[in-house]
Parts: structure tokens; C-alpha cells; sequence
């Protein structure tokens, strides 16, 4: 309620969908939140590579708060049950269960937000809601998906969770998120948003091939030509986000893997987990932040703003190969001799036509420069932005 008086009364900026044409789309590319997201994506890349989704790691008192807000949206499922239905896809008992999502997040927000952050309750909240499907169309896909990322992001700006979450985010929150968003599609027998089949990466994910591509950049006990392979998937389906992928793709298809997948069949011949990061990274931005039947849906506010960023604003890259210091000697929040990187004069963005979708890319940039993500104060809200140092492709240990 305090943050609908506060829209009301002009002290934030309205929750809206933004791009509503293709022209908005340039804007888009030139936004906080399009620079916010890369960064934090390949932030993340480079905070988790090595790491075992299984590992003990840290967990804030916030991040476990969060994890409780699954497992009550898991009993909502128990609570509806799929229905008797003539049709095989779009069980219409997701559409109570939406619904009641969508009373309960209020209250959980309510309670797990400090004091001092509930202002951000609304923005946060439209976030998380979109995160999970279309009730109308009872469909899931990546613009769901790019929703709980901006969810995910939008916590650290805010300063709810902290630069010591940033590997419980991804190997805790988003593979908890991963779990319940499977869980939807086979309870309800979802149908894929958007879809182009074979020729899609995935019917409703990419970026845990993303993630799970970073966890492998550094110490993988297999090759990227092994991860079809049945007895890989059977062993590592819990220890890496791109693996259990593989795993659950293999469940809800059948027939040979590189006749139902064959973007993914292609990447075994792809010589690096970096290499396939970076390109996977290039992918993405091509295939899913530059289509505007994805971005016309996309919400945005104070967090995730829709102000476009300085002139001369680069895009971060993750630096794999080299393991991640950990976060008490990484660059701090609010660190207040933080000397920002000295910008490049650039173009404007490309056009999504001329975007590269190659993966196996020969830019060493795309994986020599290390991106610790860093949350700075600002007059309006913290910005995700990533400190670049050094290159190198050779393994590593700052």
C-alpha cells in the first residue's frame, strides 16, 4: 500500500512496460536496466565459475528468507491440483494457482523486506509475478525467465542482498526458482512461449546454460564434446545448473538429442566452457534482449530503470578461466575511493541482425576480462556496473 501512495504521489517512477514499438528498442539496448543485466549476468559468471551447485557456500539470513518464499509458492501447488481435461497442454488449475500466487507474494514481500526497503515492494513484486507464466495463454518461456532476473538483480541494487549473495543468487535462489518453474510446466503441462523448436536453444530456458556454462569454466571434470553422454548427465545432473538442464531435456523429449536440440547438440564441438559462455552470452543478447516480442512485456521502474546510461557506456564480459577471489576481497559495496573505469567513445548499439551469434568466438575479450559485479550509490538508485582488469585465458587463482 506504501509504495502504491508513494507511485500515486509522484515519489517513484511508474511500473510500466516501456518498449512499445520497435524504435524503443534502441533505447532499450541503452538502458541502465540493459547494462544492469549484462552486468550482473556476467558478474555472476564469474563469481560462481568452479563452484559446485551442490558446494557448501554462504547463505545470508535475506537469502534464506527468500528460498521460505518458494517453498510457499511450492504448497500452493499441492493446493491445485491438475485438473480432468480434454486437452494435453495449458491444464487450467494453473490458472488458480497463478491466482493465488499472486495474493500471497504481496504478504511474503511484506514480511521478509526490511523497513527501510519497503519502498521497493511494488517493483519487486511485479517482477517476481511475471516470473512464472502467462495464466491466460498457460504458457512458460525466457521472457518469463528474464523477469526473475530482473527480480534477482534488482535485490542487489536495492542493497537487500549484499555482494556476499552474489553466489547463493544463482547456485541457491535461481536454481530454487529453476525447480519450481519445472515444476509448473510439468504439473500444468505448460507449453513453451514463443518456441522455435529445434531451433531453439531450449523450449523455456537459457540462462542456467549460461550459469552452468561458468561452473565449468574452471576445474570441469569433463569435456563440453562428454555432456550428452548418460553417464555424465547421471552423475553431474546435480552439481551443475547446465547439466540438470541437459537432464530435464532429456526427460520431457525423446528421440535423439541432436534431432530435438540441436543448438545445444552443436555446442559439444565448441573446444571450452569459456568459449561456450561467451558465445552463449552473445546468443542470448541476439536471440532474447533483441527481439521485441520478448521486450515489449518487460517491466521496468526505479531498479530496473528505463533512463538511458552515459555516452561512451560499455557492455562487461565475463573473465573466465581464472578462479573468483572470494567476496571479502572483492570489490565492496559502496567502496568510497571506487575510481570508475574510464570510458570508450562507441557507437551507438548494433542492430540485432549484426549481433554475433557464434559460439565458438575467437574475441578472447569475451572471456579474459574479469567482471566483479559492483553495486554503486547514485543520486537515484544503486547501479550494477563491472570493474575491468587484465586478461588472460590460461587457469588462474587471484
Amino acid at each position: 500500500m506504501a509504495s502504491a501512495i508513494n507511485q500515486a504521489a509522484g515519489k517513484l517512477p511508474a511500473i510500466a512496460k516501456r518498449v512499445q514499438n520497435l524504435g524503443d528498442m534502441g533505447v532499450w539496448q541503452r538502458s541502465r536496466a540493459f547494462h544492469d543485466l549484462i552486468g550482473y549476468i556476467n558478474g555472476t559468471s564469474t563469481a560462481i565459475q568452479g563452484i559446485k551447485t551442490t558446494d557448501e557456500i554462504f547463505e545470508s539470513e535475506m537469502v534464506k528468507k527468500l528460498l521460505r518464499l518458494f517453498d510457499a509458492l511450492e504448497k500452493l501447488v499441492e493446493q491445485n491440483p491438475p485438473l480432468e481435461q480434454p486437452q494435453r497442454f495449458g491444464n487450467k488449475a494453473y490458472r488458480d494457482w497463478a491466482q493465488a500466487m499472486r495474493e500471497l507474494l504481496p504478504e511474503l514481500l511484506e514480511q521478509l523486506l526490511p523497513d527501510d526497503k519497503k519502498r521497493y515492494q511494488f517493483e519487486l513484486g511485479q517482477y517476481i509475478t511475471e516470473s512464472f507464466g502467462n495464466a491466460t495463454r498457460i504458457d512458460y518461456g525466457t521472457g518469463h525467465e528474464l523477469s526473475f532476473l530482473f527480480f534477482l538483480c534488482s535485490l542487489f541494487k536495492a542493497e537487500i542482498l549484499q555482494e556476499g549473495d552474489i553466489v547463493s543468487a544463482a547456485l541457491r535462489l535461481f536454481n530454487r526458482y529453476l525447480e519450481l518453474a519445472r515444476q509448473l510446466q510439468r504439473t500444468y503441462n505448460m507449453e513453451p512461449a514463443g518456441s522455435q523448436g529445434v531451433w531453439s536453444l531450449d523450449d523455456f530456458q537459457f540462462v542456467p546454460f549460461i550459469w552452468g556454462s561458468a561452473q565449468l569454466a574452471v576445474k570441469s571434470p569433463f569435456d563440453p564434446s562428454k555432456f550428452v553422454d548418460e553417464e555424465i548427465i547421471t552423475e553431474y545432473k546435480d552439481h551443475f545448473m547446465f547439466i540438470s538442464c541437459i537432464d530435464y531435456i532429456c526427460k520431457v523429449k525423446t528421440g535423439h538429442f541432436g534431432e530435438h536440440s540441436n543448438q545445444l547438440w552443436s555446442i559439444t564441438d565448441v573446444p571450452s566452457w569459456a568459449k561456450i559462455n561467451a558465445g552463449l552470452v552473445k546468443m542470448y543478447q541476439k536471440e532474447i534482449l533483441s527481439k521485441f516480442p520478448v521486450i515489449q512485456h518487460v517491466y521496468f521502474g526505479e531498479l530496473m530503470a528505463f533512463e538511458p546510461v552515459s555516452s561512451g557506456t560499455t557492455l562487461s564480459n565475463a573473465r573466465l578461466g581464472h578462479v573468483a577471489p572470494p567476496p571479502s576481497k572483492r570489490i565492496c559495496i559502496g567502496t568510497p575511493n571506487l575510481v570508475p573505469p574510464v570510458p570508450v567513445a562507441s557507437a551507438p548499439p548494433p542492430p540485432a541482425e549484426s549481433l554475433s551469434i557464434e559460439l565458438n568466438v575467437g574475441d578472447s575479450s569475451s572471456e579474459s576480462s574479469d567482471n566483479s559485479v559492483v553495486l554503486r550509490p547514485s543520486t537515484s538508485s544503486a547501479s550494477l556496473v563491472a570493474a575491468s582488469e587484465g586478461s588472460g585465458d590460461k587457469l588462474s587463482k587471484e
